[in-house]
């Protein structure tokens, strides 16, 4: 049986902020290995472009293999997984929100291709570039989630997942009117 210890935050690093993960780190405890996507955040270039990158082909793979009830399930439960492991890993790195947590990357972008598919691949394309931009620039209600979540603890994990999810919202929604759209003209 796993210790328990092992799965509560514990106290930060006494070295102080880690901008830069390393793999010892991310295999240092199981709440860093999937924040990190496993190993995607590690990208020295992008980190949040590789993790959606990782998403997407994970997606992709998983998809034969899971209903569309069993899909919505995993991404349940990814969401409350990555909540706990995006909180112990800020706490851990002293970062509030890096750009090598990916997790809340990974399972926003699963959202959204759980409700784009089935979409050829100019469409899935779409769906990461627009998703990717919503992520990156953080206006509008991203921004507002942002700002009003930031920092440590569960309400600061929450924050790092939750911009993400109104970003794949925000995603889903221009995918919608450019739909609504296309098919009106």
């Amino acid at each position: 049986m796993p210790d328990l210890s092992d799965f509560a935050p514990t106290p930060a690093p006494a070295q102080g902020p880690i901008f830069r993960p390393t793999a010892r780190f991310m295999l240092a405890h199981p709440a860093h290995f999937i924040a990190l996507g496993l190993g995607s955040g590690l990208s020295p270039v992008a980190p949040g472009t590789a993790g959606t990158l990782w998403a997407w082909l994970s997606f992709l793979v998983l998809q034969p293999w899971l209903s569309t009830v069993q899909t919505g399930l995993l991404i349940g439960a990814a969401m409350l997984l990555g909540w706990w492991a995006c909180t112990v890993t800020a706490q851990h790195m002293q970062v509030a929100d890096s750009g090598h947590i990916v997790w809340d990357e990974i399972a926003a972008f699963w959202l959204v291709l759980w409700l784009v598919l089935p979409a050829g691949l100019g469409a899935q394309l779409a769906a990461f570039l627009i998703f990717r931009a919503f992520d990156a620039i953080k206006v509008g209600p991203m921004a507002w989630a942002d700002q009003r979540f930031k920092g440590f603890g569960p309400r600061g994990g929450f924050g790092i997942m939750f911009d993400d999810v109104l970003a794949a919202f925000c995603t889903l929604l221009v995918i919608a009117a450019w739909t609504f759209f296309w098919r009106a003209a």
